[in-house]
């Protein structure tokens, strides 16, 4: 935190030097551990090495408030597992109250302290800091991620020990404060598996929903995940998924730290909750972990889940995805993109050919001029708005099959007043919005027919200029349009069904995942918990980057520039190339390559869904 901290409370090195764990090769910026003399104090960079371990040092004798009170910030960045040097700032009172798990207060530049005097005259025994800044995020109790903007201002009280003459902190804001840099440095995010309640993959698939949460890279990170796992899902995505896990389940009394053997094989011994599941559910259980911890620690194979000192199962990578599908690793065969004609037309999505050829059925023959496409996630069955954004048609991608008519008309007087493109969902049902300023709804159609169910979209303020719908079948992204400027929100889907009736199908939680300043001109799904997006902040140039479902912005580089984009294509799985509507036509990103031209002419570039 040290560069990233200014204020009134006196600097000094209060962290040891940091050191990793290296073995026989040195990484660049390690150091080994001396075998004797004392640890020497560094200064805070604004993004160290993430593998770098940062050790707190403990409060000085007679070291005056000021100094206390930077220690203390300066070992919250530390990889102590529990604090315990922080807490030692703390009078025993304070220490015995002070829960640091509750959550992480990100700040721009890290807490500045500043002496907060009364009367203008400071108390031999007693005195108060002011710690501000701004505000970047939160993240709270379960782990979640939350953008938060704004003054950040809390006191923190000292007291000196009578006995000993020591100042110590009996008074702190809850949880923890730290600036971005050493946030980034200190986090990472990590995606946590549960299965949708309310959507599935097909025939008795289920799908997995990646959770994501933060935890502290550097302490004991595949232990805190299971635990996490098994703690259930976030508050976010709590309504519409679920955990194969018996409610209790915990990792076994005494189990402190789980570690893969040298065949990659973890196992990982329950509680008591679990001991009684059936083979079926001890799968799904064990595909959690893998999914989870595989996205930590790719090389993990094998999962063993024990309880009672008995094996449950065990489960590889074929057996998990068996259980669940993930959107990250169902490829699409094709990708389709409209042609200089307005007909659906599609080339492979896997290997590098370019020549298209135009889509069996009548969305490709062009008896109906489109403007936008999505193709279901089966790659079966194809959707397209008219060239006037009037009227949605759908139509089997089966040669000779007929069109018929729209299965949706807008009434919007203006083209840009009318169907935004559509996307379908894991079901089969067909999402679109009608932009028409008299009556602006998202909608959604049952199997893409029949008469369209409007979506209830609770505090949403402003019109649905895209929508995209997950793999996962339980969010949606909307690029919302007010006062002439487009921002992304992303929600959770929710269904209540009843026996009989029609399903009532609301979008809850929408929350923002770009800064309010930024006009997003497009965006995709681009992971299990990422999207691509194309933005401009206010008096900037467009520029493309990813963004996580909740707000941060993951490790990943963004994507190379390109210029003058219209339309963003992508899918979950990370190795398909983006795909660009561009002033140089349709164009695609290869992992590790430039941007390649497509063709010249042609617009509205999709993979499934």
């Amino acid at each position: 935190m040290g560069a990233d901290r200014e204020g009134g409370a006196r600097r000094r090195p209060a962290r040891a030097v940091a050191y990793a764990a290296c073995g026989v090769v040195v990484l660049a910026g390690c150091a080994s551990m001396p075998d004797s003399g004392d640890l020497r104090g560094v200064e805070s960079t604004p993004r160290q090495d993430t593998q770098v371990r940062v050790f707190a040092m403990p409060p000085r004798e007679d070291a005056p408030a000021a100094e206390i009170v930077q220690g203390f910030l300066e070992a919250l960045t530390s990889d102590d597992p529990h604090y315990e040097t922080a807490r030692k700032y703390l009078t025993p009172g304070a220490a015995a109250k002070w829960r640091p798990e509750w959550s992480t207060t990100v700040l721009e530049d890290g807490p500045g302290a500043e002496p907060a005097r009364s009367g203008g005259r400071e108390e031999r025994n007693d005195v108060s800091f002011a710690l501000t800044g701004t505000s970047v995020a939160t993240v709270d109790a379960q782990q979640s991620y939350s953008p938060a903007a704004g003054a950040y201002s809390q006191p923190v009280h000292l007291t000196r020990d009578r006995k000993t003459e020591q100042w110590r902190i009996d008074g702190l804001p809850p949880g923890v404060v730290m600036g971005q840099s050493d946030f980034q440095r200190t986090y990472t995010s990590v995606n946590k598996y549960y299965f949708a309640s309310n959507a599935t993959a097909g025939p008795d698939v289920e799908s997995a929903v990646a959770d994501p949460v933060y935890i502290r890279r550097m302490v004991d990170p595949m232990t805190q995940m299971v635990r996490s796992l098994l703690n259930g899902p976030t508050s976010l995505l709590g309504p519409v998924v679920r955990s194969s896990f018996p409610s209790g389940t915990a990792l076994e009394k005494g189990v402190s730290s789980l570690t893969p053997d040298d065949q990659n094989k973890l196992t990982v011994p329950l509680n008591a909750k679990a001991a009684k599941v059936g083979s079926a559910k001890c799968g799904e259980m064990a595909a959690q972990i893998l999914f989870t911890l595989q996205n930590l620690t790719p090389a993990l194979a094998e999962v063993d889940l024990r309880a009672g000192g008995a094996q449950l199962c065990s489960v590889d990578g074929a057996g998990a995805d068996a259980a669940a599908v993930r959107g990250s690793v169902k490829q699409p065969t094709y990708l389709y993109f409209l042609d200089n004609e307005h007909r659906l037309v599609r080339i492979s999505a896997q290997t590098p050919g370019t020549q298209p050829e135009p889509v069996p059925g009548p969305l490709g023959e062009g008896d109906k001029a489109l403007r936008s496409v999505a193709v279901s996630r089966d790659e079966q069955t194809a959707a397209g708005v008219g060239i006037d954004g009037k009227a949605l048609y759908v139509g089997a991608m089966v040669a000779g099959s007929s069109l018929g008519d729209p299965v949706l008309l807008s009434k919007g007087k203006t083209e840009n007043d009318r169907l935004t493109a559509p996307s379908w969902d894991t079901r089969g049902d067909l999402w679109v919005a009608d932009r028409n300023p008299g009556d602006p709804r998202l909608l959604l159609l049952e199997q893409a027919k029949g008469e369209p169910l409007e979506v209830r979209t609770p505090n949403l303020d402003g019109r649905v200029k895209a929508v995209r719908v997950a793999a996962d079948g339980v969010r949606i992204a909307l690029v919302v349009e007010k006062d002439g400027k487009g921002s992304l929100f992303v929600g959770r889907i929710e269904r209540d069904e009843k026996a009989g009736e029609r399903p009532a199908v609301s979008v809850q939680e929408l929350r923002s995942v770009t800064p309010a300043s930024e006009e997003v001109a497009a965006m995709s799904w681009a992971g299990d918990s990422k999207l691509v997006v194309v933005g401009q902040e206010q008096g900037g140039v467009q520029q493309m980057r990813y963004v996580q479902v909740d707000g941060s912005t993951p490790e990943a580089p963004a994507p190379a520039a390109l210029t003058g984009v219209n339309e963003i294509a992508a899918t979950e799985d990370d190795e398909m190339p983006l795909v660009a509507y561009s002033a140089d036509g349709i164009v695609r990103l290869p992992s590790g390559a430039q941007w390649q031209k497509v063709v010249a002419k042609g617009t509205g570039p999709v993979y499934p869904g």
